[in-house]
């Protein structure tokens, strides 16, 4: 895809809306703090927009690599904990690499640097990068990666496909909501093609290109677990990502009057869009509390694929 660039400043004086402080009366006794703040401070704020206790039970998040005394001036968010992304993290002088895909979901009884994921962690702990996770806790608060992709889509009415067995009524795994209007389907994959970022794998399509949907359920990231929860929404059609072929086809036997419809895209497109999103809300907490520090969206496309051959046709 085309670099993307995305600066987001946290600061406590001037500056975009991510580094002003909204509370004229200077806020709490969090917002006295000044200065660059330590990678502490950066994980209480983190708590307080992803709380580790929304992640699913299989998951891994939180602090890979780093301490928590280190000081943070520059945090660099992205969707991959590569070592191309983290090799740009160092360029650019981030002390904190903040990611949605954990780097070791599975255990390991080696990090040496004879692997990439050992590699990786040597990269990190030799630079003094420290590296975040924020993963179906990213998915499933309020803002999170299926939030900002219905927010995109311009979807309304909007309730978690599955509820978050702790948390808020709004916080869950996955999203669905309604269109303002109705739209085909060829229309409304249009939509979705012009607000993802370019990668090689597009985005495919499975039902009538001119049946009509309205209610939308979205799921940021391979969603094929969900199909129970997106019959029992009525939606008309259902957009995710990494969809495989008996899930999808199954899917579409048991599908009523044709529907849902399926919209399958890159697992790395559609969790890409959150990143601008969270760097923003983090510069905003940063930025209330007083902290001085510089975000910035990683430019790396870490979507896997990088050519497809298809087909001729419309």
């Amino acid at each position: 895809m085309e670099p993307v660039n995305t600066d987001v400043s946290a600061g406590p004086s001037e500056g975009n809306g991510a580094g002003t402080n909204s509370d004229d009366t200077g806020g709490n006794g969090a917002g006295e703090a000044s200065g660059v703040p330590t990678l502490g401070m950066i994980l209480l704020a983190v708590e307080e927009l992803w709380p580790e206790s929304l992640a699913e039970d299989w998951d891994e998040v939180g602090l890979v690599a780093g301490h928590p005394s280190a000081e943070v001036s520059r945090i660099l968010f992205a969707v991959d904990p590569t070592l191309e992304v983290i090799e740009e993290a160092i360029e650019w002088g981030a002390e904190l690499l903040i990611t949605h895909h954990p780097l070791l979901l599975k255990g390991v009884t080696s990090v040496a640097a004879t692997t990439a994921k050992g590699r990786a962690v040597h990269r990190l702990i030799e630079s003094g990068t420290g590296l975040l996770t924020v993963h179906t806790n990213g998915d499933s608060a309020v803002g999170g990666v299926s939030d900002v992709l219905a927010d995109a889509l311009g979807l309304q009415n909007v309730a978690p496909l599955t509820p978050a067995a702790a948390g808020l009524p709004e916080e869950g795994i996955g999203r669905v909501g309604d269109l303002e209007e109705v739209l085909t389907l060829g229309d409304f994959a249009a939509r979705v093609f012009g607000i993802l970022p370019a990668v090689a794998g597009g985005v495919r399509v499975s039902g009538d290109r001119d049946g009509l949907v309205r209610r939308v359920a979205v799921c940021g990231g391979a969603g094929d677990s969900l199909f129970g929860e997106v019959r029992a929404s009525n939606a008309d059609v259902y957009l995710t990502a990494d969809l495989r072929h008996h899930p999808a086809s199954e899917a579409r036997e048991a599908a009523v009057n044709d529907r849902p419809y399926l919209i399958d895209v890159s697992h790395f497109a559609s969790e890409w869009l959150w990143l601008p999103a969270a760097a923003e809300a983090l510069g905003n907490v940063l930025g209330d509390q007083g902290h001085d520090v510089e975000i910035r969206v990683s430019t790396t496309n870490s979507d896997p694929w990088d050519f497809i051959l298809t087909p001729g046709g419309d």
